[in-house]
């Protein structure tokens, strides 16, 4: 069964105003995404990988070298999508309820949880992703390179930022710090993450 691109949940300028463009959507979305889901699909198209969900591709070729091209492109399947939901207009800011309590037992405050997640972003060298995971029950901060995913250590991921340049060029060009502040402020979808960590828990 191929795999398709997912609709955004949100029109592609729901986030004009609050720094995400609808050109960045444009290419990010109908391109980047597409592209991996196309190539994706012609990759597994015939072989034992086709009748398998996503995630379970994703799992099954990370540590195989000789699938490394598959595994780059359905990881980035996963990233994309599961990025789109961590955005919603009028989103950033702190979260509440749960979650908030779980963050500050968890790292001490919002504060010292932002300070970390905008640290793994901005020194993720070149490509990558900025994580927030529940790990053994413990909400931690990790940052992976090109399409790495941490499912692949067993970890819940709750929250995601694309750090490729790709994703905030158009609007920030090389000023990633900017973008990362701006992703915290005016775009996350706490409610999204609210309910990856009540599921995971």
């Amino acid at each position: 069964m191929a795999f398709e691109l997912p609709e955004l949940p949100y029109p592609a300028d729901a986030l004009e105003s609050s720094g995400m463009s609808k050109q960045t959507f444009s290419f990010h979305h109908g391109k980047h995404h597409a592209a991996y889901v196309k190539k994706l699909n012609g990759m597994i198209e015939g072989t034992d990988l086709a009748n398998k969900s996503l995630e379970e591709i994703v799992k099954a070729t990370a540590n195989d070298p000789s699938k490394s091209g598959i595994f780059n492109n359905a990881a980035q399947v996963w990233n994309h999508s599961f990025f789109w939901k961590c955005m919603k207009p009028g989103g950033g800011g702190k979260p509440s309820g749960a979650l908030a309590e779980k963050i500050n037992a968890d790292f001490g405050s919002y504060e010292k949880f932002a300070e970390e997640f905008k640290n793994a972003g901005a020194t993720q060298f070149g490509s990558g992703w900025a994580w927030l995971v529940l790990e053994n029950g413990t909400l931690k901060v990790k940052k992976t390179l090109n399409a790495i995913n941490p499912i692949i250590e067993g970890v819940t991921p709750l929250l995601t930022m694309d750090v490729w340049e790709h994703a905030y060029y158009l609007d920030f060009q090389n000023a990633r710090p900017g973008y990362i502040d701006n992703f915290l402020g005016k775009l996350v979808n706490w409610d999204f993450v609210a309910e990856n960590l009540a599921a995971a828990q």
